[in-house]
């Protein structure tokens, strides 16, 4: 491939140094995963390891089964069969490492809570859920806010919020839990570019402080810009890797079913 594809080429080579280095345990190690929702089984023997300090994707296409493999991993959804690792430690006790936010779609947006009060959750984990947060609760809570560019409005309900700005939220709650793995569930779905660049900034820093970022994506033009290491996912997963060996049309195929009608602008951007 030429163009943007040949351009992106020797970030990607630097970003497979810092996937393959280092001994930590993975971040996420799934074997034999098989998961669903009464008699229908949405995922089949899943095997995934996921490298700690990356940022990845998880992608495919409607209804194969990317969202229930981030809540089968976190004990959301329950295993027919298999084991899941969280950081090396089993769910029940990796959980509490784990910061998570759901599609922004599941969410009661007329909940009566304000900002702040959406923020101090992510600390119920600690404070539990009798004990009112404190000074100091908020001021994490805060501090929070101001690294998803969203403090200035600690005050408005959530209903009142843009799409991308709920969705800066509910990244600020998990990251006041001040976690290890961070799962997202679609969080650039629906954003409007300024959320979406803000967003995408956090999860970076995230990355760059030795977090691991697993987020489920669905725009395949912006796949190579913002993720290193990818994960597809139809049923099963059919690969996973760094972004410029899964990121091809032969892996894409797998998971997808044809190919896409066009890589040359940087991802597969038709289906």
């Amino acid at each position: 491939m030429t163009g943007v594809m040949d351009q992106r080429r020797p970030r990607q080579r630097d970003q497979r140094k810092r996937v393959s280095g280092g001994a930590a345990a993975p971040a996420l190690q799934v074997r034999g995963l098989s998961a669903g929702y009464g008699a229908d089984l949405v995922l089949e023997a899943v095997d995934l390891t996921v490298p700690s300090g990356v940022m990845g994707a998880i992608v495919g296409p409607n209804g194969a089964g990317k969202s229930t493999l981030v809540k089968a991993v976190l004990g959301l959804v329950p295993l027919r069969s298999g084991s899941v690792e969280l950081l090396g430690e089993s769910i029940a006790k990796g959980r509490r490492r784990v910061g998570y936010v759901p599609q922004r779609s599941s969410v009661d947006w007329d909940f009566p809570a304000d900002v702040l009060d959406v923020v101090t959750m992510g600390l119920y984990g600690t404070l539990g859920w009798w004990q009112r947060p404190g000074k100091a609760a908020k001021d994490r809570a805060m501090e929070a806010l101001a690294g998803v560019g969203m403090a200035d409005l600690y005050r408005r309900h959530i209903s009142q919020l843009s799409g991308g700005q709920q969705q800066r939220v509910f990244l600020a709650r998990a990251l006041v839990q001040d976690a290890d793995l961070y799962l997202l569930d679609e969080p650039l779905a629906g954003v409007d570019a300024v959320s979406e660049a803000a967003l995408v900034s956090t999860l970076r820093r995230l990355r760059d402080e030795g977090k691991t970022v697993l987020a489920v994506h669905h725009d395949l033009n912006t796949l190579s810009d913002y993720f290193e290491w990818l994960t597809l996912v139809n049923r099963g997963v059919h690969s996973s890797g760094a972004v410029e060996d899964v990121f091809v049309p032969e892996e894409l195929v797998k998971a997808y079913g044809r190919a896409p009608i066009n890589l040359q602008a940087g991802a597969a951007n038709a289906w």
